[in-house]
């Protein structure tokens, strides 16, 4: 019975999905696959990789825990989708820095080893940002893969999309003609992103298929196979391995590899350091074919192509109201968006920022983020609206000298005990009952009541309640900037 472990690799940034998606609130935690779902990208990579134990006939699959690789910054984003996924058991290995796919996955390969009491588990390894419309085929394709890599040692199974279209974003996989009994393919080799006459070429000739980042090989065979194509990453992700720390919160795992040793580490993508030199080698690679309707979503034009569209091919989310438009995505997150004759655009509007771009170049929505960058302004990385481990505030307004929040918390969660050089705050309770600690002294908020926070003093503000605590939170001083805080006591390890 083969041991399978999901591995969820949980670390992209999705520049090319903004203003909608940042990198504090990146593409993978939102729902954008358009099919009437309610989960986050990453909830059904989670979920559409843990169901394959359920369609297994014979059951020869033993499922272990999730494995999920993400950033330090995105534990908390992480743990909450994993609680409304109740009956999945997870583990967050978490980066300290993003040194791209094949460190992560390196990580991943020792964790499983180190989960798997002496066995060698076999690792199904999936981006969170993708989508699957039809998940039969992929639970059938993924079974055929996992059979491939149990029967054959050091093989590694890819998962090839069916092309729809001389798709010039993507990579591409040549196959061999001739299928084995798992109805899998050998692979001759990867090609880079065409142009488009060699897209054309390549879906003319019906050998080429994109490549999905979506692959199952054994923990084993990750790693020798590393150790072979670049040992410089594979020393160096064994060396932050073996200096890793592990916690817990709320019955899920944290392992942190070693910070330092992490961050020594090249960084580079699972495919040029591996995948790529594997045809010919010790390692051969088969391909299984999947045409499930998958889509990476990586840009506009993308949750347009999945979305669900109307009679005139408008795609639309939120409060929209459109006349003599077609073919267009109008997403609307906060107010009501309107648009008249109007064709072939993006038009997508936050509570702090709206983008307007014409379909066939949403790509370049990415040099936007570059000029975000240049300018140091702070839409590039965080939403008006912005999560945080015990709930969320939202910057409803602000002016010289004050800033004006909506702030809150989750029941039982609690701020952390700080203080602020350049700022005074005014705290008044709208919703739920507040313990605050203001100085030396502690007490207690209800609904309307309201108390001063002064510049320089320490205070916490705790939710003791079983309901959401809200407080509208008045800043005034010189500097009303995030990063003046000094944090003296915080319950999720923050400095």
């Amino acid at each position: 019975m083969a041991l399978v472990i999901p591995v969820i690799l949980c670390g992209g940034s999705g520049t090319r999905l903004w203003p909608l998606s940042r990198s504090g609130f990146p593409k993978q935690f939102l729902v954008l696959s358009g099919d009437g779902s309610s989960q986050s990208l990453f909830q059904q990579a989670v979920e559409r990789i843990n169901s394959i134990v359920n369609s297994v006939v014979d059951n020869n699959i033993t499922l272990g825990e999730t494995l999920v690789v993400t950033n330090e910054d995105h534990r908390f984003l992480v743990l909450d989708q994993l609680r409304e996924l109740k009956s999945i058991k997870a583990t967050l290995l978490l980066e300290p820095v993003g040194r791209n796919t094949a460190p992560a996955l390196s990580m991943a390969a020792c964790c499983a080893q180190q989960l798997a009491n002496n066995q060698d588990p076999i690792l199904v390894i999936t981006p969170a940002d993708q989508t699957i419309q039809n998940q039969t085929a992929f639970t059938k394709a993924l079974q055929q893969c996992i059979s491939s890599v149990e029967g054959s040692v050091d093989s590694i199974a890819i998962l090839g999309i069916t092309p729809t279209a001389p798709e010039t974003g993507y990579g591409y996989i040549q196959r061999i003609d001739s299928k084995d009994v798992n109805n899998a393919y050998e692979v001759k080799c990867f090609v880079e992103k065409p142009d488009i006459e060699t897209a054309k070429t390549y879906l003319s000739e019906g050998s080429y298929l994109w490549n999905s980042g979506m692959f199952v090989l054994r923990a084993s065979t990750w790693l020798a196979a590393l150790e072979e194509f670049r040992k410089d990453i594979y020393d160096a992700s064994v060396k932050a391995w073996k200096n890793k720390t592990e916690d817990a919160s709320g019955g899920v795992g944290f392992i942190r590899p070693g910070k330092e040793e992490f961050k020594n580490i090249p960084s580079e993508s699972i495919d040029y350091a591996v995948i790529e030199k594997c045809p010919g080698s010790r390692f051969p690679i088969k391909m299984v074919e999947l045409d499930a309707g998958w889509n990476d979503l990586g840009a506009w034009d993308a949750v347009w192509q999945v979305g669900k569209r109307d009679e005139n091919g408008n795609v639309t989310i939120g409060d929209t109201l459109l006349t003599n438009a077609k073919n267009s995505l109008v997403h609307a997150s906060s107010r009501l968006v309107s648009a008249v004759g109007i064709e072939n655009l993006v038009i997508i509007e936050t509570p702090d920022a709206v983008l307007i771009a014409d379909r066939k170049n949403s790509q370049d929505v990415k040099s936007i983020v570059t000029q975000l960058e240049a300018q140091g302004r702070e839409e590039k990385n965080l939403h008006r609206k912005v999560a945080r481990p015990w709930g969320w505030y939202d910057s409803v307004d602000e002016g010289e000298r004050f800033k004006v929040k909506r702030i809150q918390v989750k029941p039982g969660a609690s701020l952390s005990l700080q203080m602020h050089h350049h700022r005074a705050e005014h705290w008044v309770v709208v919703k739920g009952v507040a313990e605050i600690t203001n100085g030396d002294q502690v007490i207690i908020l209800k609904e309307n009541q309201s108390t001063f926070i002064p510049q320089g003093q320490t205070h916490r503000l705790a939710n003791p309640g079983s309901e959401p605590l809200e407080i509208i939170e008045v800043q005034s001083g010189s500097y009303l900037g995030e990063d003046d805080i000094v944090r003296f006591d915080d319950s999720y390890g923050r400095q």
